[in-house]
């Protein structure tokens, strides 16, 4: 099949383009939001080809995966036709009015649309109206077993924690940081400590590239995810790879990715403060914790399964 789909989600993205099709990506001379074309920072394979939108229009096209609302204007102006339709929703509802339970899905009233979301939680807080809908579960490439847990630090994963607030746990890193010196890696991470108060030998910011990233986290004792409220972060299940401990939030999907034995989950923050400070004194503990950890998300979140599941589906959808 020939597959059109936006950049939108580089990690994501990554590993749905190592199934076995060809994926036709737009590609704009300022590679905008619109145009991105092939990563920069991700090994993608051959069969993702960048199209310009004025070509598009010869392009044979079995499946679009839309991602974004405005993508179907785009698919009717630059195809001039619309092929089967799946809508992946990568995030939870944030709208402020209705409220959560009650946000509409921009995909519940579009006919012909099949709805995919990447957690049982999101699918659940969103309303879909009509639109049939199913969960696809993330997958992941094995970066492999890692964590080495060296330094005493505690590692944090987040894109621009001072826009997004408490949405991230943003706030929340003082006091991890009094429980264990912090890595922040990230996007938009510079100048976090200062802005929250930290010593910045308590909160250091890290933008690495993808490759680079993994071996710098495994390094860390103990990963801790903060997220209040998103869709279940990949950073998180990639740590979980890695074999590292894990510390978060019972948020959002968190208590159905991290079993018990894989870390601490928890809204109480001494519960979740003192299980840092336990693993960072206790190697073994950590290294025990990461084990688990990784057995959990290779289960669960193995691209195998990611795999299999999105071709029954692009097979149905294009039926």
């Amino acid at each position: 099949m020939r597959i059109l789909i936006w950049h939108v989600h580089g990690s994501w993205t990554t590993a749905f383009v190592q199934g076995p099709h060809t994926y036709v990506v737009p590609v704009t001379p300022d590679r905008g939001p619109d145009g991105l074309g092939r990563a920069r920072t991700w090994d993608w394979p051959d069969s993702v080809v960048e199209v310009p939108p004025e070509r598009l229009r010869d392009e044979e096209i079995d499946v679009v995966v839309l991602q974004r609302p405005h993508e179907l204007a785009l698919v009717d102006r630059w195809l001039g036709r619309r092929p089967p339709l799946v809508y992946l929703e990568h995030n939870a509802p944030h709208g402020s009015s209705p409220g959560v339970p009650d946000t509409r899905h921009p995909a519940a009233d579009l006919p012909g649309v099949t709805l995919v979301h990447v957690t049982h939680f999101n699918r659940l807080m969103w309303d879909a109206g009509p639109a049939p809908s199913t969960v696809i579960e993330h997958g992941i490439i094995d970066p492999g077993q890692l964590w080495t847990g060296e330094l005493e630090r505690a590692a944090v994963a987040v894109n621009e924690p001072l826009r997004r607030g408490r949405t991230t746990g943003t706030d929340l890193l003082p006091a991890f940081a009094e429980a264990a010196p912090l890595d922040v890696f990230g996007m938009g991470t510079h100048g976090l400590a200062e802005r929250l108060g930290i010593p910045a030998d308590r909160c250091r910011s890290h933008e690495l590239t993808q490759a680079a990233l993994h071996t710098a986290m495994a390094r860390r004792r103990v990963y801790v995810h903060p997220v209040r409220w998103t869709s279940l972060g990949l950073s998180l299940l990639e740590a979980m790879h890695l074999g590292m401990p894990v510390v978060a939030l019972a948020t959002t999907e968190v208590t159905e990715a991290v079993p018990p034995g894989a870390g601490v989950v928890s809204n109480r923050m001494e519960e979740l403060t003192d299980a840092v400070r336990n693993f960072v004194a206790d190697p073994q503990r950590a290294r025990v914790a990461g084990e688990g950890a990784r057995a959990a998300a290779l289960a669960r979140y193995g691209l195998t399964r990611f795999l299999d599941d999105w071709e029954r589906l692009l097979k149905e959808v294009a039926r």
